[in-house]
């Protein structure tokens, strides 16, 4: 899983689940010398931090999980040929987008098929109330099992 935006949300993520991988991403330098440190101080063992511009990476992951960077079509530009087309997990491979606002027109200019959960199901501050996670999968249905 590739996780964009100085560690977060990678960080928290890695400690929840800690068999999943994460490659955590950014552009800018002092973001990720910051996330490395936190990542050893923490001894999180399934994380990686790497400086660059996600669409720069020579890899493909099962999840692109990113806080709002740029607008819906811009970051799917950038990372849809990121996401592996095989999936093996409960939920389609695809895009975890964590974005506030009305999201309508955004979500109808990707043209893709997506779902948006609103954040505040989970969390009843306010600061929550207009925050949500969108979900772009792109990859094909979850594999039961290759045997």
């Amino acid at each position: 899983m590739s996780a964009r935006g100085g560690g977060f949300p990678g960080i928290p993520l890695a400690i929840m689940f800690p068999n999943a991988v994460f490659h955590l991403v950014d552009s800018i330098g002092k973001k990720i010398k910051v996330t490395q440190s936190i990542a050893e101080e923490l001894h999180l063992k399934n994380v990686t931090c790497t400086q660059e511009r996600v669409e720069n990476l020579p890899y493909q992951y099962d999840f692109i999980v990113s806080r709002a960077v740029t607008t819906l079509p811009d970051f799917l530009k950038w990372t849809q040929q990121k996401v592996l087309k095989f999936s093996f997990n409960s939920l389609t491979n695809g895009i975890l987008y964590l974005k506030g606002g009305d999201l309508a027109t955004e979500r109808k200019q990707i043209g893709e098929k997506s779902f948006q959960y609103h954040i505040s199901t989970w969390f009843e501050e306010d600061f929550f109330q207009e925050k949500y996670i969108i979900h772009i999968p792109l990859g094909n249905k979850p594999v039961e099992s290759l045997y």
